[in-house]
Formats: structure tokens, sequence, C-alpha cells
């Protein structure tokens, strides 16, 4: 609020202080002469007069010395009335009954200027004490996101104002409380042009004290938060930095093997002073055709990768039969003669999954299982229902993985067993990635005589196609 919003409310909140007192002594001196007249024959003026100074009391504990000073005047009033002969009249014959009433009067007066300054005394020593504790809070609290607008709101409560806000060279950097109008009542600076601003009630100049080590204090931690920031940043570049450094590093070395046994073959095709038997021409236009598949492979993880990671991949989800993807993925994998004996029911529930996407992640796990699988074993893709859930299960017979580094095969860049010639360590990154797109998992486990037992776990249809 302006300032002129500021003295006008804190004028209303000091009538309506005064008010209360006076209602509450106007209540308790009717209530005491009820009591004290019928019994004014039992009762000496000494006690009389302690009696009637109860209720100035509590009025200057609820509004303050004015209202309290008003009722001890009119208490005086009331015991001259009721209690000193001549009685309802305010005559007073003698001098005890005087110097009774003026001492009365005074130790009335001095009674409610003493409840008065304890109250603001007490006052002063809360607000002292909330002081201490925000200052200590804002000290000790480590230093996060939302420490400065926790700053600014307890300030803001402390010291009630409307709204609080701190500013750099004019510019707002953070605000608690209602949009504010009109001029702010305070405004501290805190050194390198960032100051406090507040708006509401008027402060007193202690207040302003406190508030200007509060200030200093918001100061540090929006620095502090800069400076946090920046590591944050300069961290995420770093991590970045590494990132594109191993990607160079693997995809130079992956794109280089296969780009070289393409150039050495097609340059032996192209030599005229050579004669090649036919054989030899089908050697060399083999390597060049498993040279570009494996180009094409490295070019294919990288797109699927970048896809994952920008959240652009297209998924078109719906009834699969697990046993045709899986006869396809077995179909394009290069096994090495390696034997996949597949064990998936005739009756198995269809799939909820997009069966391009399964397809590749079932053949990125077969090429991983065949690679890893000694001589002589097969690699066993077994498929079963359980529930609501269906679960592919690609098993081989290899090292397998340990427990510690099952996390870490899933990572792009990490090459299983770091095999060398392994590839860019992206099919499994891949195939996680694919299967949580359709609402699935990919976990790792152990073969129970050996290996690795990677399972994929699918929603079961809830439609199976018609098949004419």
């Amino acid at each position: 609020m302006g300032t002129s919003a500021g003295p006008a409310g804190r004028r209303r909140r000091a009538w309506r202080r005064a008010g209360t007192g006076v209602a509450v002594a106007a209540a308790g001196l009717t209530a005491a002469s009820a009591v004290l007249v019928p019994a004014r024959g039992d009762l000496s003026l000494a006690g009389v007069v302690l009696l009637y100074l109860v209720p100035v009391v509590i009025a200057a504990m609820v509004g303050g010395w004015v209202p309290a000073v008003a009722a001890a005047g009119v208490a005086g009033l009331l015991v001259n009335y009721f209690f000193i002969v001549p009685l309802h009249t305010l005559a007073v014959e003698t001098a005890d009954d005087v110097v009774v009433l003026v001492v009365y009067a005074g130790v009335a007066t001095v009674v409610s200027l003493a409840v008065e300054l304890a109250a603001r005394h007490r006052a002063t020593a809360e607000r002292r004490d909330a002081e201490a504790a925000l200052l200590a809070a804002a000290s000790t609290q480590p230093i996060e996101r939302a420490s400065l607008t926790r700053l600014l709101e307890q300030v803001r409560l402390t010291y009630r104002m409307d709204t609080v806000a701190l500013t750099d060279d004019g510019r707002t950097v953070e605000e608690v409380g209602p949009p504010p109008r009109g001029e702010p009542v305070l405004s501290v600076a805190a050194g390198g042009g960032v100051r406090l601003i507040g708006w509401g009630p008027q402060l007193f100049a202690e207040d302003r004290r406190a508030l200007q080590r509060l200030a200093a204090t918001a100061a540090r931690t929006l620095q502090t938060q800069r400076l946090a920031g920046q590591a944050a940043r300069a961290e995420e570049l770093a991590q970045i930095d590494r990132v594109r450094a191993a990607l160079l590093g693997a995809v130079g070395h992956d794109l280089r093997t296969p780009l070289a046994g393409i150039k050495a073959a097609v340059s032996s095709l192209r030599q005229s002073d050579v004669e090649f038997s036919a054989d030899d021409r089908a050697e060399l236009l083999a390597t060049v055709e498993e040279s570009t598949d494996r180009l094409t492979t490295v070019v294919d993880n990288l797109l699927s990768l970048s896809r994952l990671e920008a959240g652009v991949l297209s998924v078109h989800s719906g009834p699969t039969a697990l046993d045709a993807v899986v006869a396809r993925a077995v179909m394009i994998t290069d096994t090495h003669g390696v034997a996949v004996d597949v064990d998936i029911p005739d009756d198995l529930p269809w799939a909820e999954a997009d069966a391009g996407l399964l397809e590749r992640v079932v053949a990125n796990l077969l090429s991983n299982a065949v690679a890893a699988t000694p001589a002589g074993r097969p690699v066993v893709i077994r498929g079963r229902a359980e529930d609501d859930r269906l679960r592919l299960l690609v098993i081989d017979h290899g090292t397998g993985i340990a427990a510690a580094d099952r996390d870490r095969v899933f990572a792009p860049f990490q090459r299983l067993n770091d095999q060398a010639g392994a590839g860019l360590g992206l099919g499994l990154a891949i195939a996680r990635g694919f299967t949580e797109a359709q609402g699935g998992t990919l976990t790792p486990g152990d073969t129970p005589d050996g290996g690795l037992t990677m399972t994929i776990t699918l929603p079961v249809a809830a439609v199976r196609p018609v098949t004419p």
C-alpha cells in the first residue's frame, strides 16, 4: 500500500484497541459497582478503592494507557458518589477522603502507565526475538532455489508488511505478497545496487535497523544463489562436453572401421592391373555389404537415441503378437551361427505394443545375447503371461552382469563388459527407452545356471484383433 495507507491503517488499529479498552473498562466498572454498592456497609473505603483498581488495570492491558486513565477517573467519581459521605453527591467532607481519592487517582495512573510500558517492552522483546530467529534461520539454512522467497516471506510476516521485494539496480529479483500499489514505506540498501523494499504500515526506527541486517542477508542469499546457478551451469556444460567427447570418440571409431573396410574393398575392385577371381570379388563385395550394414546400424542407433532424448519418438501401440515380432527380430539379426531357441506359446495373449519398436528391442537384446553366449550354448527367447502383463525373456549363458553394474549398462556409450568392437554401446539404452515408450519395462536378472536374462514386461492388449 502507499504511504497514506500505512499511517491510516495504523491509526485504525490504535482506535480499535482504544475502543476495546473503553468497552472493557465500562463493563468492569459496571460489574464492580453492581457487586460493591450493595455491600458497602461491610467494606472499608480502602478495600473498595483497591477493587475498583482491577478494571483499570485490565483496561490498561487491553486498550493502553488512555482508556485506563479515563477508567481511573470514572472509578474515582464512582467511589465518591457511592461510598464517600455524603452519599450520592460529589462533595468530600473530610481530608482523609480527599487523600484516599487523590492517592487512588495517582496509583491508578501510575499502574496504567506501567502496564502500558510493560506491554510495549514485551512487544519489543517479542519483535527482537523474531528478528533474531529470522536472522539465525537466514544464516544457517542451506541455500537453495526457494531460500530467497522464504526469507522475504518471513520478513513480510514478521513486520506485518503487505508486500516485500528485493531489487537489483531497480529490477525486481524476487517479490512476495500481492502486487504493490503506491510508494513503498521501506527501502533499505543492501549494497551492490540491491535494495529491500516493502509496502505496508510505517515502521519504528529500531525496526529499520534490524531490516538493514536482513537486507544484507537477503543480498548474500541472492549472491549465493547466483553463484550456485553458475556452478550448476558450469557442471552441466562440463557434462555436455564429456558426453560430446564420448560420442565423438565412439562414433569416430565405429564409423572409421567400416568406412576403412569399404574403402579398401572398393579400391581393390577398382584396380585395373589386378585380376580377381570370382571368389575374391564375392568376398570383397561381402566386405562392402557387411561394412555398410554396420554403418547403417550406427546411424540408426544415433538417430534413435536422439529421438529418445528429444522426446519426439513416435509410438503407435496396438495389439501385437509376440511370436511374430520375435520371428522377424531373429530373421534380421546376425546370430553368427549361435542357435536361438524360441519358446512362445501359441495361445499367449497379444501385447499392447508398437510392433516396429518392439522388434528393434528384441533384435538389440538378441544381438547382445549372441555376443555373450559361449560356443555350443543357445540363446533362449521365452514368452509368458502373468495376470495382465506379458513377459518376454531373452536368456543367454555368458558371464552375466554384476548387480552393481546393471543400471550403468543402460547408459549411452557404455559397452557391455567393455568388449572391443562391441559398437557404440547404445543398444541397451535404446532397448530400454523403446520399451518404456510403449508402457513397458526392461530389467536385467541372473540366468539360473549362469548368464544374463533380460525381461521385457508389457501390458496385455485389451482387444485382440479378429483374423479374417
